[in-house]
This record gives C-alpha cells, structure tokens and sequence, in this order.
C-alpha cells in the first residue's frame, strides 16, 4: 500500500463523505438501524453519531483499511453500546450465517470490486426477517448527466479508491439477492449532478427464485 492510499485517501474519503448534504442522507437512514449490526464500510465513523442507542445492541464495523479505524474508534468513545472493528481478511465476510438483525451499507456499493457477490455475503449474515438499510450515490436517471459519468468515472476510480459513479444501485441489489422493500431517489442538493444521484431506503432477502 503506497502513502497516498494508506494516509491520504483516508483522510479525502472523510471529508468527501462527510459534506453537509452527505450527512443529512446518513441522519435519514442510520436511525432505522436495530439489535446486531453489520455496517460495512465503517471507513471513519461518520454514521456513529446517528444510530439510536435505544434500538442497537452490538455493532459490527467492517473495513478493510485499518487506517480509518483509528477515526472510527475516537467517534465511537461515547456510544452506550459494544463496537467492534473487523477486516476482511479473505472473500467472505467473517461472521456466521444469520448472525446480524441489520446490514447498514452506506457509500459503500460504489467502491467494493464484485458488489452483487459482496450483498450475497451480507444476505448470508442476516438473520431471517433481517433488514438492509442502503444509501448510495450512482448511475443518474439523465442521458446526459450519464454521459459524464462515463467520462470521469476512469480518473475518478483511480482518484477516489475504486469508488465508481455509475452503478445501478437498484440492479445490484436485486442481483445480490435482496427485493427492496422501500426506495427513494433523487439529487443531492449542492452536490455535483456527475456525483449526487443518490439511492436510499430498505430491503429484505429475496424469497427462493425470485433473486
């Protein structure tokens, strides 16, 4: 790992993901969070503050870059519930089948290298009648704004730790074997169009044959 990625890219990554439009979709979604909880993609923390300390009974942060777990531990010195920092030391997520209540993913799907396999692995975790809860930037609803998209993502990937401008959240997630049970879209206001079309709501596992 070169010097960019193990001090600066962690440092770009949470002040990118942590503007004020940014941080309005995280208040929206971390709340609904409850009991055994997969975050993935803890990165810095910047969800510790909203989960409602009533609902949730563990936290499980799941990052591969130990660097931001430094961040994440001093945010998370004043929550009255246990937290816990793991790596990903092979392709399968390190816990035991239905072992969460939620999987939190927010700004995460755009970065991880195989998405629909790494949401089968979070379908694997969750308990039966389990919930995921999404927010996510990514491919834009205007040709235009798409064409953009494509245009950048290659220098923007390279810049931004893999992150990719122009997935569709929607698919994947159906893909990765999950029917979403509540969605919303829209632009982010005082965010890039190329950048600040985002994706956020709920959903359940698939039933059989139909994922």
């Amino acid at each position: 790992m070169g010097f960019y990625d193990k001090h600066v890219l962690p440092r770009f990554i949470n002040c990118a993901c942590g503007t004020k439009p940014i941080m309005k979709q995280r208040e929206k979604v971390v709340p609904q969070a409850k009991g055994t909880v997969l975050e993935i993609g803890i990165g810095t923390g910047l969800n510790l503050p909203f989960y409602d300390t009533g609902k949730v009974e563990r936290l499980i942060g799941l990052d591969p870059s130990e660097e931001s777990w430094e961040l994440a531990a001093q945010r998370a010195a004043h929550l009255n519930f246990d937290v816990e920092f793991i790596g990903l030391p092979g392709e399968e997520i390190p816990l035991h089948d239905a072992s969460v209540d939620t999987v939190l993913v927010t700004y995460a799907l755009c970065t991880i290298p195989d998405p629909v396999e790494a949401l089968r692995g979070m379908g694997r975790v969750l308990r039966p009648g389990g919930k995921l809860i999404f927010c996510e930037h990514g491919l834009a609803p205007d040709t235009r704004v798409v064409k953009w998209q494509d245009r950048i993502n290659p220098l923007w990937r390279k810049l931004a730790g893999g992150c990719n401008l122009n997935r569709d959240i929607p698919t994947l997630l159906r893909q990765g074997g999950f029917e979403i049970s509540h969605l919303e879209q829209s632009y982010l206001p005082g965010t890039p169009k190329f950048a600040g079309f985002n994706y956020w709501g709920g959903a359940v596992l698939a039933a059989p044959g139909q994922a």
